[in-house]
């Protein structure tokens, strides 16, 4: 199988499938993976189960990137399919890029034996293995005792050099707040009043095209964007699947909490209004980026992950900042007095998926030197930061800083295909450098971090006492040993009851809570919502992870020891 044709594969039935299958990669998938061209650079295949853009073939930094490590990686990313279709349809035909990350595709991979167990190596690469405490590598074990994945993010070398809210918020543009004079707003009704009244002062933008007042993404598994606020309103942190009360360690049901049932019926009430936008429940995720790109919608729910980068270069190209298009984060709940934690501090393991080498990889001693070099400090500052004097200077004390040209040019979309190279799904620090004087991040550099953001977002945080985005929501730890229990959830399958329950329960959601939204009459949409739910037996799943919790802990106790 040839490289255009393993691309081809993963995206049967994609609209586009055509585009990416003229991707030429020079090698075939399989037998032949980690050829060397005739420059004696190795050559590794990845596959990534989530969208993402790909580089040019003669990318700058790549290039770089290879002569120090002997290697380079074509990627190909996730389109036209969810995570879970398109390792199926790898796992089908039998034959595996060198790396995958399967993201929700993962246990499939695992199940299907189509991955390496690690084990063997870990100790032979410094960087892999000081990557992780021994506790965090002996978490990542499954259920044959072998480690065959290794989380790329969440951590921090050195101390957290944190700047932004990574994580989900109640989001909103600055020209809102700015407008009603940087009001405090910390719950739900506050919140949409403030966008209701702004939408009725100002329905549109200067140039006349209409504000969409909220918008709401639920696209495939991104309909986190919709159905899991009730978990935050109610002053919990981000556990994802379920809530963990961090007095009794028990396992609560957010889907049918008081709090689930007022928050839909105000999405029910928006959306009456006109507030929400009505194609919230029919747009893909690239027409929900495009439409924030607009700088047309006041406010919505997301990661910050899952929206920046794209938008906030977008807008700045657009020239929209001097608008205030730019977002911030609120610290929502659900009524005065329930302390926000949509933010928590440290960093955390995502036991659930990572980048895997797969059993089609001719050269696994290759594939992990390629892992272990990408974290040298060298080789991070050239994915982070880029090459020195070109997309970032130094200044007489060693600090790293951009110039507002550099900031303009790296937020460029044929700039950074063609020279910038972040390697951005391979295991990556944030916190600081091995230098001890600068973040391994751009984004976390306190000056560059300041100086590069837009003037009307300088002048919010300014305006609420914040010197960064998290001091707007607020700073939390972590709470407790189980956190975040999202990543044992999404290893369950249909092997067990409560994985069962839990495939039906997102299925469910998906399909009534935008019914729910919509419905003429809110407490018949919610009782025939509540009706099918039940159906489904959420006991099951709720007794599964429970004892997860409680292992945690158990573990967690026993380390302290």
């Amino acid at each position: 199988m040839k490289r255009k044709q393993f691309t081809a594969l993963l995206l049967v039935g994609a609209v586009i499938m055509s585009t990416l299958s003229g991707c030429s990669m020079g090698a075939s998938s399989k037998g032949k993976n980690a050829a060397k061209n005739d420059g004696g650079i190795k050559e590794f295949t990845y596959f990534v189960a989530v969208p993402g853009n790909e580089i040019n073939d003669d990318n700058e930094i790549q290039q770089k990137i290879a002569e120090i490590t002997g290697a380079k990686v074509k990627e190909t990313w996730l389109t036209g399919q969810t995570a879970k279709e398109a390792v199926g349809t790898l796992i089908a035909g039998g034959e595996y890029p060198d790396f995958i990350c399967g993201s929700e595709g993962s246990s499939q991979l695992y199940e299907a034996g189509a991955l390496v167990a690690l084990d063997d190596y870990i100790d032979k690469y410094p960087n892999i293995k000081n990557f992780f405490t021994k506790t965090e590598w002996e978490s990542l074990r499954q259920a044959d005792g072998h480690i065959y994945w290794i989380p790329q993010f969440n951590n921090s070398y050195g101390k957290e050099m944190e700047t932004t809210h990574n994580d989900e918020a109640f989001w909103i543009q600055t020209r809102v707040l700015k407008w009603a004079g940087y009001p405090k707003v910390t719950t739900m009704d506050q919140y949409f009043d403030l966008i209701e009244r702004y939408q009725e002062a100002n329905p549109t933008m200067p140039n006349g095209t209409k504000n969409i007042p909220y918008t709401i993404l639920c696209d495939d598994w991104r309909y986190f964007c919709l159905e899991n606020a009730p978990l935050f309103l109610d002053g919990y942190a981000n556990d994802g699947s379920c809530i963990v009360d961090p007095e009794t360690k028990k396992v609560i049901d957010y889907n049918t909490t008081p709090t689930a049932k007022v928050y839909f019926n105000k999405l029910n009430q928006e959306f009456k209004k006109g507030i929400v936008d009505p194609e919230s429940f029919t747009q893909k995720y690239d027409e929900y980026i495009a439409k924030l790109s607009t700088g047309r919608v006041l406010g919505m729910i997301d990661q910050w992950w899952d929206f920046y980068n794209t938008v906030n270069d977008a807008l700045k190209q657009q020239g929209l900042e001097d608008l205030g298009c730019n977002y911030v984060p609120l610290p929502i709940t659900i009524k005065e007095g329930v302390q926000s934690r949509w933010h928590t501090s440290g960093d955390t393991v995502n036991v659930g998926s990572g980048i895997s080498i797969t059993k089609d990889c001719k050269d696994v001693e290759g594939a992990l030197k390629f892992i272990n070099d990408l974290l040298s400090q060298e080789v991070i500052n050239l994915r982070n930061w880029g090459i020195k004097d070109v997309d970032y200077m130094v200044d007489k004390d060693g600090l790293f800083y951009r110039t507002p040209e550099i900031r303009m040019q790296v937020t460029n979309t044929g700039y950074k295909a063609s020279h910038m190279c972040t390697y951005s799904y391979f295991p990556i620090y944030s916190g600081m450098s091995q230098d001890n004087l600068n973040a391994n991040k751009p984004e976390q550099q306190p000056n560059e971090f300041l100086s590069s953001l837009p003037k009307n977002v300088q002048e919010c945080l300014e305006a609420y006492n914040s010197k960064n985005y998290i001091d707007m929501v607020g700073r939390n730890e972590i709470p407790g040993p189980w956190y975040p229990i999202y990543t044992f959830v999404g290893t369950m399958t249909t092997a067990t009851p409560g994985g069962t329950t839990w495939i039906k329960m997102r299925e469910i959601k998906q399909e009534y809570l935008p019914k729910v939204v919509m419905a003429p009459d809110f407490e018949e949409g919610w009782k025939e919502y509540m009706k099918v739910y039940e159906t489904c037996n959420p006991k099951a799943f709720l007794d599964e992870v429970q004892p997860e919790v409680d292992r945690r802990i158990e573990l967690s106790e026993k380390a302290a020891q």
